[in-house]
């Protein structure tokens, strides 16, 4: 059930990774694709995905979504309840206030998962208190196998959600995956962004 007008898009997609995974250089370019992947994803707001039903009913969004789909949907109840009472670090702010004409961020997550419940709405909150764009940011789901539309997961070596990736110039310089190393994504993020001497 892809949405329309991004299945052109999707295929467009599905043929860069069958040529990168073909390549010797794949890791020179996989920098370069996901770059443009990040280009051709904000360039469109629409959202391309496939839905389907968790063992349980809830829902699964695979492919390109967006904060307003899972803000908005009623199943999705976690979103609200999980943004009470946060208040996001101050350096990952000021980072990300800094930096948010430089960098792009590629954001993967499950709505099955309690990881991504616990630190998606948050993320959102971080990006809102730091006045990130939202164009600046691509949403993937994935399914319970960590699998999205076109293996884009397998080909950035996405294996645990949430994984929110940092672009720099067209090269990924870091990610946060799950909680971060530190248990604070937020203040993982904000170092990533701006380490500190």
């Amino acid at each position: 059930m892809y949405a329309v007008a991004g299945q052109n898009r999707i295929s467009v997609l599905h043929g860069l990774i069958v040529q990168l995974r073909s390549n010797n250089m794949k890791r020179i370019f996989l920098s370069a694709f996901a770059a443009t992947l990040l280009a051709a994803c904000t360039a469109y707001s629409q959202d391309q995905f496939q839905l389907s039903k968790d063992h349980d009913g809830s829902k699964i969004f695979k492919g390109l979504i967006s904060r307003d789909l899972i803000e908005k949907d009623t199943s999705f109840r976690w979103y609200a309840e999980n943004k009470k009472g946060f208040t996001p670090d101050k350096n990952a702010v000021a980072a990300l206030k800094d930096n948010k004409d430089s960098i792009q961020l590629l954001v993967f997550m499950g709505t099955w998962c309690e990881d991504s419940h616990f630190v998606i709405p948050r993320f959102f909150s971080l990006l809102d208190a730091a006045g990130y764009p939202s164009g600046k940011i691509s949403l993937i789901g994935v399914d319970r196998n960590k699998k999205t539309l076109d293996n884009l997961s397998e080909t950035l070596q996405v294996t645990n959600v949430p994984t929110i990736i940092v672009m720099k110039k067209g090269k990924e310089i870091g990610r946060v995956v799950e909680y971060g190393k530190s248990g604070l994504f937020d203040k993982d993020l904000g170092q990533l962004i701006r380490p500190t001497p």
